[in-house]
């Protein structure tokens, strides 16, 4: 079996092996295993005044949530042999409970309709190429900087998720330092120091070895001092009343297209563009930015055989939509499985059998709190800042789009935001120098549609 594995993913090209692709594939699910139980509670809106009791089942999210990501997960892995791990997108998430159902007052299968269309127009757009065509325009100084400003995201969402840095309940500031007292934090700064030495001793399985100790320390600490009541996250740092729970797939499936007769023909046309635009750049940031961490890219900065991950990545939204678990992306967390040494499609199909047994053994992934898996975010993020060397600071025309793009990403929390303000100002910076001519005619294309994006509250607002 190892021989038939090791030719299929060409461990020996890679220079790899058996153990560490499973191994980096458990660290990617450790890290991403958050979502099991976070895509539920925003689809549920579970806590939120007034919409309590009018989100998707609990049970049943949670049971879509992982079948979608551990299918697709173990697609992406046979079929492009990288190891870049799918589940439901957060921020997509949420646009689709607060901003389509409770917002715009779609059905959840109107919803969830609308994730499946923008998932269609996306596979549409790989079938003929168009999405490759446009990553391969993309210079390299803002490909790298798309990678350093993942790399920035996903330390921020580590410090986040840990509650070292939180949003300041009043007061002018947007964040601030979060309370040094509680068990949670006290567990994020152990496994942070923890998972630091053990990088700094180049420990093989470092962050997997971090995760794990540091879920070990939350579950005494937390069971010891805090009568299991320690972490806000249910079953998080608690020793599991139960170990299996039996699969709802009681929403598979539901679709309705009367969202066009709700909201009107142009409306729901612009609703489906803006979501499909965020879905297309964001999978376009992440694939170049863990591919970056990688080594995959070329001379040229580009990804071989990138179509067949951008197939797969449309089909995330397509099945994300059917199953009604939101679109399905291409995580930037996969990082963390690249930086444990993760080359080949193994490690999805790994972290895919693992999402896949969640559906039963759910009570055991919630052991795990955010705490112990922020350091290695952060730690991850630290890694990518790397490739900031390489960007041309002395060309101004490359370097403030760079910069732009790296900065708008983690302060907006979104890619597509930080890819659209480096396109943008790139392409202004060239046109108004004379330039214009130097531009791909695609990146003009992709300008255009990032003004349209950047300008919808404002034509939606002329629509109605």
């Amino acid at each position: 079996m190892a021989g038939l594995l090791s030719r299929y993913f060409g461990f020996e090209e890679r220079q790899t092996d058996l153990a560490t692709e499973v191994r980096a594939g458990l660290t990617t699910f450790m890290v991403m295993a958050y979502i099991i139980f976070v895509n539920p509670i925003i689809l549920g809106f579970t806590g939120v005044p007034g919409l309590d009791g009018k989100g998707l089942p609990f049970a049943a999210t949670l049971t879509v949530t992982c079948l979608a990501a551990g299918v697709l997960s173990i697609g992406m892995g046979l079929a492009s042999n990288y190891p870049f791990a799918l589940a439901a997108g957060m921020g997509l998430n949420a646009v689709v409970a607060f901003d389509l159902v409770a917002g715009r007052g779609l059905s959840w299968p109107q919803a969830m309709t609308v994730v499946f269309l923008e998932g269609a127009v996306i596979t549409m757009l790989v079938l003929t190429r168009f999405r490759e065509a446009l990553m391969e325009a993309v210079p390299i100084g803002l490909k790298r900087a798309i990678s350093v400003g993942i790399g920035l995201f996903i330390a921020f969402i580590g410090f986040f998720t840990s509650g070292l840095v939180v949003k300041p309940a009043a007061g002018p500031l947007p964040v601030g330092l979060g309370t040094l007292r509680g068990l949670p934090i006290a567990v994020f700064l152990i496994g942070f120091i923890l998972s630091a030495w053990l990088m700094a001793r180049r420990t093989r399985g470092a962050l997997l070895i971090g995760i794990l100790a540091t879920t070990v320390i939350a579950i005494v600490l937390n069971e010891s001092f805090a009568a299991g009541q320690g972490f806000a996250t249910p079953g998080a740092g608690r020793i599991p009343a139960a170990i299996v729970q039996a699969p709802d797939l009681s929403t598979f499936g539901r679709l309705d297209f009367g969202l066009f007769a709700k909201l009107g023909a142009v409306t729901a046309s612009l609703v489906i563009f803006s979501i499909m635009l965020s879905d297309f750049f964001d999978t376009m940031g992440t694939i170049i930015g863990v591919g970056g961490r990688g080594g995959f890219l070329d001379k040229r900065g580009q990804l071989p055989r990138a179509n067949r991950v951008l197939l797969v990545d449309s089909l995330g939204a397509l099945f994300g939509g059917f199953a009604n678990s939101s679109s399905n992306t291409t995580y930037i967390e996969s990082a963390a499985g690249v930086t444990e040494g993760a080359r080949t499609g193994l490690a999805s199909v790994v972290t895919g059998l693992l999402f896949l047994g969640a559906m039963f053994f759910s009570p055991l992934a919630s052991v795990i709190p955010a705490q112990a898996t922020a350091p290695a975010l952060i730690i991850v993020g630290f890694f990518m800042m790397g490739i900031a060397r390489d960007i041309p600071w002395d060309d101004y025309e490359e370097a403030i789009p760079a910069f732009m793009t790296m900065l708008v990403m983690p302060f907006t929390w979104s890619i597509t935001n930080g890819i659209g303000a480096g396109f943008v100002t790139y392409a202004a910076i060239k046109l108004l120098r004379g330039r214009g001519a130097q531009l791909h005619w695609m990146i003009y294309v992709a300008c255009a549609a990032f003004i349209v994006y950047f300008c919808l509250p404002l034509i939606e607002g002329a629509v109605k």
